[in-house]
């Protein structure tokens, strides 16, 4: 192994000596009392925060980091100590790619990458990636001698959902080639330089402390976590310096394995560091490495689909049709039928084809489905998916949902020959490959013709929406026999489990009670299990017997209690994928709840990031709690507490977002009119002073309220 620990222990003096001089350059130019800081995390330095729990905010505190880093250096004939050696190399990277934030602002601005992942990018990520909708993720570097081989391996990876990161020259390779770039496309170019690929370091170790609980300082957790946890892997292309193989090392200390393009022979470590010279041979190596299995759905269209172009978007310049509610009619509906009444893939297009010369059309996407075990309530579930499979295509975008939505279809997509039939195909193929528990048959009308479309929207799909709605409005928490858990994200969190109630959905905001009845039905041993509501010791705080039990084995004995309505009282923990953060504020006497996407500063003193980091991994913290937007409305919210009249500030965005919803639940449970009205805003106040004396001004109820504390 001399060669290879010679390569990786010479990249990590090289990039020691590097950071040494860096640092105090630094030093000596702006002071030690200069403030330095990743944009947007609560996590400091997450590689040296994580591995030592120490906080790095200030220049002066990062001498003594270079001293840990050079100590990890043994220069010791072991593979082992080289190992450490590339965590040394990772700790260098980290405080190299921090030094260009010294000054503030986007050092990335101007180059094809984007640096550091911000908190809530990583957070957006859990629910796709617990869900297998992001199976990996794939970390390519260097450049490849001839750009197609490199573009043809991203390709791979984009059509398999994975999540890629690009460090190097093969960002212009790529995008030379073809390949579609981007955080929403799930190919994101880092940087240039080889310590860019801290960035990808960071999100795993992050995730570790965000939805693992593993405590800053606990070095060997974290390594258990990332190689256990984080199905991440990285490929190289080109030449392998010294520096690119010690970062790689440091790759390996985390559990990554590393596959390169070039025959390394004997200095070949089996699972960990291995050569395939064979591109067409890379993905499939590199997958079965970390132990990723790929569904391969065939579908008979001509474009890609994965959910790697869920995010896409479709500018007018590059659209050839469009299906838009605000000009056209539109509506999506699944609806339930007799077994007799269903052809099984009958596929029916009413109207014209979108090559018939138009550049507009009316759509009714009508869907009919039978088999024994399907229920109505069902029908909303399956309906819902229409919109992610429809993204999933490759050229297509798809916004909003029931009868307003807006389709878009690239003139690309065109070209490559889709047509109708190929969305009625990609409907059927999904229904019956996720839906196969329920469903027996399923045929699919696409109707374009405009009059056939008014029909079907005014004589079925608008009586069908408004009886669920009505459904949906009659269910409450007592209504129903039992409550599920969900424990998808345990791959992630695994002391985590939500309970979801009908008034309470889960905290990511991708699973209803109805969504988790369906789940249970498609897979009777999976995630989400029924509840008994037996035996309510506490109806104020929402204590059950049976949550206690259920909760207490999905968390493997880590939770004994927990309370469905308090914030202060054996709260519901959180995974740390949740949509929206509340915590109290004391001044005020109530809470303020930020939604991840909100960058600002809260009344509290502390950013989303930074409220955030108070919970997640399935910790129970009184006094904050992560929850789903449309919960805020429910009038189970902080039911032990006092309710919605305990909500003092929001980002206006979701203020504005939750208004309707959160008025009309005000004036029915206390007679307020125009609730929203009284609660402030990042554009009335930032601090608590001030947020005070804008809920005196508006006499908010919550001045009149038991303390919380």
């Amino acid at each position: 192994m001399s060669v290879l620990t010679d390569l990786i222990y010479g990249g990590s003096n090289a990039v020691a000596g590097l950071t040494e001089g860096a640092v105090n350059e630094a030093i000596a130019k702006y002071g030690a009392d200069q403030k330095i800081a990743f944009p947007d995390t609560a996590y400091y330095f997450p590689t040296i925060y994580a591995a030592t729990g120490v906080k790095v905010t200030t220049l002066g505190d990062l001498p003594a980091c270079v001293g840990v880093l050079k100590s990890l250096i043994s220069n010791k004939e072991d593979l082992g100590e080289a190992l450490n050696a590339g965590l040394a190399t990772a700790v260098g990277a980290e405080i190299l790619e921090a030094l260009k934030y010294v000054e503030g602002g986007d050092p990335y601005a101007n180059e094809s990458g984007i640096g550091f992942v911000p908190d809530p990018v990583i957070r957006s990520l859990g629910v796709p990636l617990v869900t297998g909708d992001i199976p990996g993720v794939a970390v390519v570097l260097g450049k490849a001698a001839e750009a197609s081989q490199v573009a043809n391996v991203v390709k791979d990876y984009q059509s398999k959902g994975l999540m890629t990161f690009l460090i190097g020259d093969c960002i212009e390779q790529a995008a030379e080639q073809g390949v579609k770039m981007g955080l929403e496309l799930r190919v994101v170019p880092l940087g240039h330089d080889v310590t860019a690929v801290i960035h990808v370091v960071t999100v795993a170790i992050r995730a570790a402390l965000i939805f693992g609980n593993v405590q800053p300082g606990d070095l060997q957790g974290l390594l258990a976590y990332t190689k256990e946890r984080v199905p991440a892997f990285v490929n190289t292309f080109g030449e392998l310096n010294n520096v690119v193989v010690s970062a790689g090392a440091g790759a390996i200390a985390l559990g990554f394995p590393v596959i390169v393009d070039v025959d390394l022979g004997e200095n070949q470590v089996p699972g960990a560091l291995e050569s395939v010279t064979d591109h067409t041979m890379t993905v499939k190596h590199s997958l079965e490495l970390r132990n990723i299995k790929i569904k391969v759905k065939e579908l008979p269209i001509p474009v890609a689909f994965a959910s790697a172009f869920e995010g896409e978007i479709i500018r007018k310049a590059d659209m050839k049709v469009e299906f838009w509610s605000a000009k056209n009619t539109t509506c999506e509906l699944v609806t339930m039928r007799d077994l007799d009444q269903v052809e099984d893939h009958k596929i029916t297009l009413v109207g014209p084809d979108i090559d018939s010369g138009e550049t507009e059309y009316a759509l009714a996407t009508y869907i009919e489905v039978a088999g024994p075990k399907m229920q109505k309530d069902f029908e909303a579930v399956i309906e819902r998916k229409i919109h992610a499979w429809f993204n999933y295509m490759e050229g297509v975008m798809h916004t909003g949902q029931r009868n307003q939505f807006r389709i878009r279809i690239s003139k690309d997509a065109y070209e490559k020959g889709l047509r109708m039939k190929h969305f009625a195909e990609v409907l059927y193929v999904m229904i019956m490959d996720e839906f196969d528990a329920v469903v027996d048959k399923c045929q699919v009308t696409l109707v374009t013709d405009p009059v056939e479309a008014k029909r079907i929207l005014d004589e079925e799909a608008m009586p069908a929406y408004n009886a669920r709605d009505e459904r949906l409005a009659s269910m409450t928490d007592e209504s129903v026999d039992h409550f599920y858990t969900c424990t998808l994200c345990q791959s992630f969190a695994p002391a985590h489990c939500c309970v979801v109630t009908p008034e309470r959905l889960g905290l990511c905001g991708a699973v209803s009670w109805l969504d988790a009845k369906a789940t249970k039905e498609l897979n009777d041993a999976g995630p989400s299990q029924p509840i008994s509501k037996e035996g309510c010791t506490d109806p104020i705080k929402g204590y059950y017997p049976d949550v206690d039990r259920m909760v207490n084995e999905a968390s493997h004995g880590a939770l004994e209690h927990v309370s469905l309505y308090s914030i202060m009282e054996d709260p519901m923990t959180s995974c740390g994928c949740f949509e929206c953060i509340c915590g109290i504020e004391p001044m005020s006497n109530g809470v303020v709840i930020v939604n991840r996407e909100f960058a600002g500063m809260t009344p509290t003193g502390m950013t989303f990031g930074e409220l955030a980091s108070m919970t997640g991994g399935g910790v129970q913290t009184p006094g904050f709690m992560g929850h789903g937007r449309h919960f805020i409305s429910s009038k189970k919210f902080m039911y032990a507490e006092g309710g919605v009249e305990r909500i003092v500030w929001m980002p206006k965005e979701l203020k504005d977002d939750v208004a309707p919803k959160l008025n009309a639940t005000a004036k029915e449970l206390y007679g307020i009119d125009n609730f929203t009205d009284m609660i402030g805003d990042e554009t009335i106040c930032e601090d608590a002073e001030s947020l005070l004396a804008f809920l005196q001004e508006k006499n908010h109820p919550v001045l009149g309220m038991d303390p919380l504390m």
